[in-house]
């Protein structure tokens, strides 16, 4: 098979030559990469299957100063969305402040300087780029962004669930505009051809949701089920994936019925893996499934494998796996359980 068929057998619940893979490295472990392997492309080098198409750069410069009138300290950076990120004091972790905090009212929120995401050369080349890579066989993903946290990213964490109850129409103002860039950038991806569209949120604590599933429903799973339609009106066939770190099990039902048909990642010290392919595995790929609180950065190199091993044996049972850590491979993680992750599933094929 070739990498791209492998992606879509598993996707498509049929059984492939082998478990597709997919890793991601913090920086830290990303510099341990390089000096172990003398490599700069961890795809290339680890074999995995899915290449992403992503939107250009702005070209825009926008002065955000005007809406941190404290200042900002030196070494600080802004996101195209105007969030401003200060160096933190551990890894790749920083400190973020709002460029939304003051604000009062939903005219603040139309009247600002928003990315310009609808610009044609930020999209012009998706379809070239995802023909390209599709030809070289592989499966490709088109990331969407989130909606709930480059919103609370902008307005900041507590004050966006109060606006929830204290200010509604300014919470949908700003969760509104999010998501029209959401749907747009759905759209494009499918219309260029991509094999999936990823979003998410992280809407998950360790054993629960971060809110009610009546606040989930009434806040996001409308405006998630927009961006679903969106890709989906284009191309049905169109997989689409959702990613949410901890404890999601009251919302799977929500986001099965919205069109999600690949979730991630399955977080097994959260969820247990094999019960939860049980109750969805007919309607739901699995993404994921090898803890990055437990297995990688704690387990030994035979753990690493005995788990990968098992994951396959359950989860993979009738197809419907891509095995990965979840979420990426932290600072912690020994070399040897890198390589073991990988290793392992070369060993046990399909």
């Amino acid at each position: 098979m070739s990498p791209r068929e492998r992606v879509l057998a598993a996707l498509g619940h049929r059984v492939p030559d082998r478990v597709p893979k997919e890793a991601s490295f913090t920086p830290h472990l990303y510099q341990v990469f390089k000096e172990q392997t003398g490599s700069t492309d961890p795809a290339a080098y680890f074999g995995m299957e899915m290449r992403h198409v992503g939107f250009a750069g702005t070209r825009r410069e926008t002065d955000f100063r005007p809406f941190y009138p404290e200042g900002l300290p030196e070494g600080t950076t802004i996101t195209e969305h105007g969030t401003a990120h200060v160096p933190g004091s551990f890894y790749h972790f920083t400190k973020m402040r709002f460029p939304m905090a003051a604000f009062k009212s939903a005219r603040q929120v139309a009247d600002y300087p928003w990315p310009d995401l609808e610009a044609d050369y930020r999209h012009q080349h998706l379809e070239r780029e995802t023909a390209r890579l599709q030809a070289e066989g592989w499966f490709v993903i088109g990331s969407v962004g989130h909606i709930f946290e480059t919103s609370w990213q902008l307005r900041g964490y507590e004050q966006l669930f109060l606006d929830f109850t204290l200010h509604p129409g300014l919470a949908a103002a700003i969760l509104d505009r999010v998501t029209a860039h959401r749907v747009l950038m759905a759209r494009r991806f499918a219309e260029a051809g991509a094999d999936m569209v990823l979003l998410g949120d992280d809407v998950g604590m360790q054993d629960r949701l971060m809110m009610s599933p009546a606040t989930w429903r009434q806040w996001f799973g409308g405006r998630l089920g927009q961006v679903v339609a969106a890709a989906r009106a284009v191309n049905p066939r169109i997989h689409v994936f959702y990613h949410s770190d901890g404890n999601i099990q009251a919302i799977i039902p929500d986001l099965i019925a919205l069109g999600i048909d690949v979730l991630n990642p399955v977080q097994p010290e959260c969820m247990d893996p094999a019960q939860i392919k049980r109750q969805y595995g007919d309607r739901l790929s699995f993404w994921g499934t090898i803890g990055t609180q437990t297995t990688m950065p704690h387990g030994s190199p035979e753990e690493v494998r005995r788990t990968v091993r098992e994951r396959i044996r359950t989860v993979g049972e009738g197809g419907g796996l891509v095995l990965a850590p979840t979420h990426v491979l932290e600072p912690d993680v020994p070399w040897g359980n890198v390589l073991a992750f990988f290793a392992a599933i070369e060993e046990e094929g399909g």
